[in-house]
């Protein structure tokens, strides 16, 4: 049986029985949970006048029920954490092996598929204006005739991927970002800030013209 000192209200009326002190611990009914002080007669439930009643039961239960509200708060699923794009799409993106996956033709503005495994994945047409491909692997990947306008590239592996028509103006490719191996027919690279080894691979295999832009392939890389 558990022992409770409890602090009362302040102004609490004399006490009518001197042989009872509320400054002794006061025991719990267990079967109740109710605070309780020993009377001669046995095990009595303690009431406070006015406001000052004391619901051991009610207190444990907003106890309880603050501390998985607080837990609920710092315990959130990861994956929601990293949902890709927000109001752009619903499906967890980041961080994801999505394999295979097809996205041939959907709307992924600003999607953020950072450091995702996004091999043989299909975006044929899709809409990736803005779209995240931070450190992903994009390994024979289809992106031809995607608008991948301000995508971001750095540190991605580009290799194998087909980008033919795709529209990369002003997409982010810095760092590690490979290319190597992919098809570029028709793809615009304008403002595309690509290292010099790249730029220089890219320029020995560059042919054909967008046909979204209209511009030719080897001059958006400005190839000599």
């Amino acid at each position: 049986m558990a022992v409770l000192n409890v602090s009362l209200c302040t102004k609490l009326p004399p006490n009518p029985n001197p042989q009872l002190s509320f400054h002794k611990p006061l025991l719990l009914s267990t079967p109740h949970f109710s605070p309780s002080y020993r009377t001669p007669q046995g095990l009595t439930q303690l009431e406070l006048p006015g406001n000052c009643l004391f619901s051991f039961g009610e207190s444990v239960a907003r106890a309880s029920f603050l501390a998985l509200l607080s837990a609920s708060l710092f315990f959130v699923d990861p994956a929601l954490a990293f949902k890709g794009g927000g109001p752009y799409g619903s499906e967890v993106t980041r961080g994801q092996d999505l394999t295979g996956k097809d996205f041939s033709g959907k709307s992924l503005i600003k999607q953020d598929f950072k450091t995702s495994i996004l091999r043989q994945a299909n975006f044929k047409g899709a809409k990736l204006l803005g779209a995240s491909f931070f450190d992903a692997d994009l390994t024979g990947a289809d992106l031809s005739e995607a608008d991948l306008r301000g995508a971001d590239f750095s540190l991605a592996n580009v290799t194998k991927a087909n980008l033919s028509n795709a529209n990369l103006e002003g997409a982010f490719a810095t760092g590690n970002t490979s290319f190597r191996g992919s098809v570029i027919t028709g793809a615009d690279f304008t403002d595309v800030p690509l290292r010099d080894d790249q730029r220089e691979y890219l320029c020995k295999i560059a042919d054909g013209v967008n046909p979204t832009t209209g511009n030719a392939t080897r001059e958006t890389l400005l190839c000599s």
